[in-house]
């Protein structure tokens, strides 16, 4: 990465895993319009389902995540009930019984939950959905709680996919982070997933960490590649202490500046197409075979709050505490504070607290940053005119263009937009010129890498 566009560039702008983005929701959107629009979904698409285990035994001190800590399991055993009550409210509000294609855990961290409710959740969700047999079933896991039965217990209940968070193998790091995570914790969970059956594995790792330098982070994402995972996610750490006061743990003079960060990011990405992954998208990287890898190639690939996926359904529900979704009408958010969730789901309400109704002009800018973050390039023409519009629709903001262009960062051909290698890093900012909310909400975002 240009040592320039680096200081120029590192601007907060969304991550744009939904267009508007999340601090654009608000309470126009609540519990009672949410279940019309479940009401109104054409009962033959296809659902994901997102739950949210919004608990983990410690806290990580960069974690940007919605959680609470407890060493008890009664609360978590009382949220589930909740969650559990919620998933069939829920699917009392559907006009049927939908298919389901996609069922995500995330958190926070789903391995908290005891074997037994982790089996029964996935049951309930069977009974009160028609999952395909082909469902992609993907777990976040923490290597360092995640037991031998747990494990088993994920096999048995149909898991295809577990994505391990690692971020960092030095020591120094992990402390600093306050996530001890011997390289054996998670060579030993690996081998588990493997023992029982769980096809695809996944290894999250994040730059950007205190104290960490190119040269420890190159030596963890080779340590990483040894275990052959299908897909490799690498992060930028975003330090927003503001939002999340436990980040103040960490002290800004650990933190790498922004020449480290980038190079970290270069060195990395280039040692991981070394060892053979393709990267998709801005931070993630999958093996030829990978079915993200041939998504990106066949320009099938998709962006939505997980971040880049290979998940076309049109609905995502959330479910838990701050759980989101994704509808054709819009996009809804529950309560984040775990104990008003509960009272509302406990009351027989649904939980949605905030949201956003798209319009036709959110659908159509959507659509076009979309396909920016995912093919790194877009024909804004035939964006415009597939949703009926004119073909110079998007014309105004060509000029607000012109400084990325004289940097290098895109190249365009009339009205067809390309990121260059320079301007891969900072797709973020390229997309920013076509967000018609930014300026409303931009000190809320992390920095572009």
């Amino acid at each position: 990465m240009r040592p320039d566009l680096a200081s120029k560039y590192d601007l907060r702008v969304p991550r744009y895993t939904s267009y508007p983005t999340a601090p654009h929701f608000g309470p126009q959107v609540g519990a009672e319009r949410y279940r019309d629009w479940l009401d109104g979904i054409d009962p033959f698409l296809p659902l994901s389902l997102y739950l949210h285990i919004a608990y983990c035994a410690e806290m990580c001190w960069f974690c940007g995540c919605h959680t609470k800590i407890t060493r008890q399991y009664a609360p978590v055993a009382d949220y589930m009930d909740c969650v559990w009550r919620e998933m069939a409210m829920v699917a009392d509000a559907l006009p049927a019984r939908m298919g389901v294609r996609h069922i995500h855990f995330g958190g926070g961290s789903p391995t908290i939950l005891s074997p037994e409710d982790f089996v029964r959740t996935i049951d309930l969700i069977r009974d009160l959905y028609d999952v395909a047999p082909a469902a992609e079933i993907a777990v976040e896991l923490d290597p360092r709680t995640a037991d031998e039965r747990y494990v088993e217990a994920m096999a048995r209940a149909g898991v295809t996919r577990a994505s391990i968070g690692v971020q960092d193998f030095d020591e120094k790091v992990q402390k600093a982070i306050n996530r001890i995570q011997p390289y054996e914790v998670t060579e030993r969970v690996i081998d588990w997933l493997r023992h029982f059956g769980v096809p695809e594995i996944n290894i999250d790792l994040v730059y950007g960490l205190p104290f960490q330098t190119v040269d420890s982070l190159l030596d963890t994402v080779d340590r990483a590649v040894a275990f052959r995972p299908s897909r490799i996610a690498l992060f930028g750490y975003a330090h927003v202490p503001w939002m999340k006061k436990h980040q103040r743990l960490i002290p800004d003079e650990t933190l790498p500046d922004v020449p480290t960060r980038w190079a970290q990011y270069d060195r990395a990405t280039a040692r991981l197409e070394d060892h053979g992954y393709v990267q998709v998208g801005l931070d993630h990287f999958a093996l030829p075979d990978d079915a993200m890898a041939r998504a990106l190639a066949e320009n099938r690939l998709h962006r939505n709050f997980q971040g880049y996926t290979t998940d076309e359904a049109p609905v995502l529900l959330g479910f838990g505490a701050s759980g989101i979704g994704s509808l054709p009408q819009g996009y809804v958010a529950n309560e984040g504070a775990i104990h008003a969730y509960k009272d509302m789901i406990r009351a027989g309400h649904l939980a949605t607290t905030r949201g956003v109704g798209l319009t036709d002009e959110d659908r159509l800018r959507r659509s076009l940053i979309e396909r920016l973050m995912c093919d790194l390039s877009v024909d804004l023409e035939a964006v415009a005119t597939s949703f009926g519009q004119s073909p110079d629709h998007f014309d105004a903001e060509l000029p607000a263009l012109a400084g990325l262009e004289a940097d290098g960062m895109v190249i365009r051909e009339g009205r067809r937009l390309r990121i260059t290698t320079d301007g891969k890093p900072l797709v973020r900012a390229v997309a920013a010129v076509f967000d018609q909310y930014l300026r409303t909400g931009e000190q809320r975002h992390s920095k572009a890498v």
